[in-house]
Order: C-alpha cells, then sequence, then structure tokens
C-alpha cells in the first residue's frame, strides 16, 4: 500500500502551489478514463458532493443514449452533513435537466463506489435486465468507477462518462485542494481496493505513482487510508 509520509493531515482550503498544481495534473489525467459511447439499457449517475454528474446523467438521456436513469447514493464522506440523500439531491437535478420521474430510479444506501454498484445491482433486480450501462461519475472518479463496476457487476458492458471538463474547468468549480486530496485518495485506492477484491486491477504507471507519493509529501493526504 502507498501510505501516507510524514506530513500529517492538512485542511482544506489553503492555496495550491504551482508544483502541486503539476503533480495533480498528472494524477488527474491518468484518473480520468470514458470511452466513446453507445447506447445502453440505463445510465447510472453515480452520487457525490458534485451535482454536475447529476446534470450530465440528464443531458446523456436527453440525447437518447438510455431510457433509464438511476441517481444512487445515500451520504458519504464529503456529503455526510446533507439533509438529504444524494440521490434525492442529484433526482431533483436530474427533473429540472428534463429527466421524468418515469425514467427515473433513486437508490438511497451507497455510502461508497462499491455499494452505488452492489445497491444498484439489488435494486434493479426483476425490474431491469441490465446487459450494458453508462457510469457517469466525477472526471477523476471515472477510472475507479469503471473497475468497481468491472468486478461488481461483471455480467453487464460498462462505459464511463463524465461532465466534460478538464483539470483547470474542474478546480475553478470546487475547492482545489479538497479535490487533490480526493483525488491522491483515489489513487491509492486503486491499488488497495484491487488487492482487497473490491475492484479489478488496473496498472498504475510509475511516474503516477511518482506524482501521488510527492502530493502526499506535501500534505495532500486527508483521505489516504493509514
Amino acid at each position: 500500500m502507498r501510505a501516507a509520509g510524514d506530513n500529517g493531515a492538512v485542511e482544506s482550503h489553503g492555496a495550491v502551489d504551482a508544483r502541486a498544481r503539476e503533480l495533480a495534473r498528472v494524477v488527474w489525467d491518468h484518473l480520468v478514463l470514458t470511452g466513446p459511447l453507445s447506447k445502453a439499457d440505463a445510465i447510472l449517475a453515480l452520487g457525490c458532493h458534485d451535482t454536475r454528474v447529476a446534470a450530465h446523467a440528464a443531458r446523456l438521456w436527453r440525447a437518447g443514449w438510455a431510457p433509464v436513469v438511476v441517481v444512487t447514493g445515500g451520504r458519504g464522506k464529503i456529503t455526510s452533513g446533507w439533509t438529504e440523500t444524494e440521490a434525492r439531491v442529484f433526482a431533483r437535478v436530474a427533473r429540472a435537466e428534463g429527466v421524468p420521474d418515469a425514467a427515473l430510479l433513486l437508490e438511497e444506501t451507497a455510502a461508497n463506489t462499491g455499494e452505488n454498484i452492489t445497491a444498484t445491482r439489488r435494486l434493479l433486480d426483476g425490474r431491469l435486465d441490465l446487459r450494458s450501462g453508462i457510469l457517469v461519475a466525477k472526471p477523476y472518479m471515472t477510472r475507479r468507477a469503471l473497475a468497481t463496476a468491472r468486478k461488481q457487476w461483471p455480467e453487464v458492458t460498462w462505459i464511463a462518462a463524465c461532465p466534460d471538463l478538464g483539470y483547470e474547468a474542474y478546480g475553478a468549480g470546487d475547492d482545489e485542494r479538497r479535490f487533490i486530496e480526493l483525488m491522491v485518495g483515489d489513487l491509492q485506492r486503486m491499488e488497495v481496493y484491487a488487492e482487497l477484491g473490491f475492484q479489478v486491477p488496473m496498472p498504475v504507471p510509475a511516474a503516477v505513482w511518482a506524482a501521488y507519493e510527492e502530493l502526499v509529501g506535501l500534505g495532500y493526504d486527508r483521505h489516504v487510508i493509514r
């Protein structure tokens, strides 16, 4: 496991310097993994704090890529203080973007990416014979979402999609330090969770691990597994 460095976790909302931003782009470029879209049986919008995910899932539905949108999420590490589940918040966004209730399903228990997949699988059992699905997630969560879905629901052919935002555009709409910390934690989980059998292995290039380790050393370790 790639563990934390000597520095303790630091508070979010601090300034991000040029070196940390350069390293974060290396991690970002690896973690963003999307493929050409094709028609699917359902769109799964993976719950999180970023409602742009729900809006993008709705856009895909309007474009006819799938007949059903499943919004999945209870409360997670960032949304634990929300008064509503991630699924309810996402459903409200999807409705505002034109998805009718007849095409919308809510899964409100998942607290992490693995549960997004396994709880959705239980929800759809006997209701929809899912053979193909589009996972919609934050850009830097697409690779891990694919790795998780391919392990937890291997009978389905999965494609990942995300809002069309590069690093700079995404950082402009979020707390940049926080999302670097989240990316660092997600990259570590690519290795740890594959070893635990939660997701399929996806090799991480040495240069990406080097960027991870330097970011941890700089204190971007809030979400690193100890």
